[in-house]
């Protein structure tokens, strides 16, 4: 793939080429507000690095020190191996940006507005229209380049901001909350398209109030609270430390629930009432368990119509870390982030 312009090349201030994006004890202030606290993280090249975090968590301000809107009060940054302070002309070379909020113009065709941005990093008219194609093409957008973008609909118009900050192919991309408000078809849609360009080498710093896009997108998590990172890990580790895996049985009524809360105390398990009707929970430490609880039920001559396994999730995640209902952050595809 011809890239629109080639970095000029300019000593990188990390020695590692993979690292992709680095901080060391980055701090931010506002007044008296602490927005970030000796933040530490980093991503390697072809990775996604997922921000975790209630609102007001530090999630976008990292990302504003880390592209260069805005200056870190103490430690250092570097993306693509350049320092965010000293080289923020390379920095801004190297990477893409999506908000939370579409950026494209709206008076413009899509098609238009992919050609202005490819002719404003410095592409002739023929290069320019020959990415909007391709990007056009990779966003299954065609049908609707021609269309003024004001006229999209919020998946198409979240599309096509993520297509725009694809036209200068950069290395690192960050997405911050780029699927808030939009349908689980869309979101879907997006997901699978952040997919395909981490496989094709691009890293991805995602910050997200999903804990479900987290969980698939991400090959590292980090949990950010207060401006402070409170956990960091891949998502099966950060699972594997604060969840249980937990066993659901269902019953047939109220009486078979009653007696099989006694069954499965007998046998040294810990049932806890389940949000379903007539149903328990068991939390289990491995899977070998199961048998337990199914010949607890068997001994007791208790018949469960139904039996589910449940691995932890980053809900669980957050809630046993930060000691709180995690505002914002919506567990599953069909709810919206909390206002």
């Amino acid at each position: 793939m011809t890239r629109l312009f080639e970095p000029r090349a300019v000593p990188r201030t990390s020695a590692d080429p993979d690292i992709m994006i680095e901080t060391q004890d980055l701090s931010r202030t506002f007044g008296s507000v602490r927005a970030l606290d000796s933040v530490t993280v980093s991503a390697r090249r072809g990775t996604v690095l997922a921000l975790l975090g209630h609102n007001g968590a530090g999630k976008t301000t990292l990302v504003g020190i880390l592209t260069g809107s805005l200056p870190p009060s103490s430690g250092r940054a570097a993306v693509a191996g350049f320092d965010v302070t000293e080289q923020p002309q390379e920095v801004r070379r190297r990477i893409g940006l999506t908000g939370q909020f579409a950026s494209v113009d709206g008076k413009l065709s899509g098609r238009d507005n992919l050609v202005l941005i490819a002719r404003l990093l410095g592409a002739g008219r023929k290069a320019a229209r020959a990415r909007s194609d391709e990007l056009l093409e990779l966003f299954a957008l065609q049908e609707v380049a021609q269309r003024r973008a004001g006229t999209y609909s919020g998946g198409l118009r979240r599309r096509l901001d993520l297509a725009a900050s694809l036209v200068g192919h950069p290395e690192v991309l960050f997405l911050d909350e780029p699927t808030t408000g939009l349908d689980p078809a869309s979101r879907l849609t997006l997901w699978e398209i952040v997919e395909a360009l981490v496989a094709d080498g691009t890293t991805v710093l995602l910050t997200t109030q999903y804990l479900e896009e987290a969980d698939r997108l991400a090959d590292h998590v980090t949990v950010l609270s207060a401006g402070s990172v409170i956990a960091s890990g891949t998502p099966a580790e950060l699972k594997a430390r604060v969840g249980r895996r937990t066993v659901t049985v269902t019953m047939g009524g109220a009486e078979d629930t009653g007696a099989a809360v006694a069954a499965l105390r007998r046998a040294g398990l810990e049932p806890m009432a389940a949000p379903e009707p007539h149903s328990v929970v068991v939390p289990i430490e491995a899977t070998k368990e199961v048998a337990s609880v199914i010949r607890a039920l068997d001994q007791a001559g208790i018949e469960a119509t139904e039996l589910s396994f449940g691995e932890p999730t980053l809900d669980d995640v957050y809630l046993t870390l930060s000691g709180q209902r995690p505002e914002g952050l919506v567990p599953s595809l069909s709810g919206g982030p909390a206002t």
